[in-house]
């Protein structure tokens, strides 16, 4: 099990590195920001200069291997628009993403594992039915679409729930929070909702699969001969076998949906990392660009060896294997 968890940390290591790579290549090749930063009456000279304080005139590998060097200090450059730290910028508004990413999350759970349990316990009921429609539903529609179509429902036409921002927040171990007041909450319900619409879907079918695939083992049968009622059968016997690649496709979403709230957080105005992002794609900022675009490859990696050690603690047939 060490060795296989030390495999696993080399490779994260050599996909960190090859996506830095790539990430900071690919960012230097699109635009010249310079043009945004200065007058647009400023002089050549005036131009070159900017150009040489903000490293822009050394050749592409120079700035990559200044970037590495600084990056492994914990330094990703200042911001081209604000003159402040890129990564400073992104941990500013990480809070917001991950409790909205969090809570969707949640929801993704608390509704896709029931549905798909009970839904897989009776199949070709009503309630299978329904939730195979849903689950169709949730994997096509798009997240743009679906957020305009909650923000005219229920903030538009009912006035229920707000349409943007984030709402009051609470002080929870020196980070700002919204699901601690009822205001807070009133401002995520739309925006987690949005953003989790596709995972509940993808959970519940994955739960309705496994399920149904669980219910037919003799163990399961022999439960039912000795009587054991539905909620412990589920919560004893078939739960703890669907669940172990339910963890992973939820630990891998998890990445998922912090990397792409970018939508949600623009529709909703949601002030976090995806709304940072599509304002400095807009101006060339492109040491915050870089440095969000590693903060979520380095979550995406870490996530993903969590989730990796998470299965072998769930399966002990792999511990068994890696031992």
């Amino acid at each position: 099990m060490f060795e296989m968890m030390v495999k696993r940390a080399l490779q994260s290591v050599l996909v960190i590195f090859v996506m830095s790579i790539l990430a900071f290549v690919g960012i230097n090749l699109v635009g010249d920001p310079i043009h945004l930063l200065v007058a647009p009456d400023a002089s050549l000279d005036e131009i070159k200069r900017a150009s040489h304080a903000l490293g822009l005139d050394l050749p592409v590998y120079q700035q990559y291997l200044r970037f590495l060097t600084n990056a492994l200090r914990g330094d990703m450059g200042n911001s081209f628009v604000f003159n402040r730290s890129a990564i400073g910028l992104i941990f500013e508004r990480m809070p917001a993403t991950f409790e909205l990413a969090i809570m969707a999350l949640l929801l993704s759970a608390v509704v896709g594992i029931p549905l798909g349990m009970w839904s897989g316990l009776r199949p070709g009921s009503r309630l299978h039915k329904f939730a195979m429609a849903f689950s169709i539903f949730g994997v096509t529609v798009p997240v743009f679409w679906l957020g305009l179509i909650l923000i005219l429902v229920f903030s538009v036409n009912l006035g229920w729930l707000p349409s943007g921002g984030r709402g009051e927040t609470t002080s929870l171990l020196g980070i700002q929070v919204s699901f601690l007041s009822w205001d807070g909450i009133k401002f995520i319900i739309l925006p987690a909702c949005t953003l989790a619409l596709h995972n509940v879907a993808l959970v519940m079918r994955m739960t309705e699969a496994g399920t149904r695939e669980v219910a037919v083992q003799e163990y399961v049968k022999f439960a039912r001969a000795k009587g054991v009622g539905p909620l412990r059968l589920m919560a004893r016997h078939i739960l703890p076998n669907v669940m172990i690649p339910i963890v992973t496709v939820m630990g891998i979403e998890f990445g998922h949906l912090i990397a792409f709230s970018l939508i949600t957080e623009t529709i909703f105005a949601w002030p976090g990392m995806g709304k940072l992002i599509i304002d400095s794609v807009l101006q060339l900022d492109r040491p915050v660009v870089v440095a969000y675009l590693m903060v979520v490859l380095l979550l995406y990696v870490v996530i993903n060896f969590a989730v990796d050690m998470l299965y072998l603690v769930l399966d002990p047939r792999l511990r068994t294997k890696a031992a």
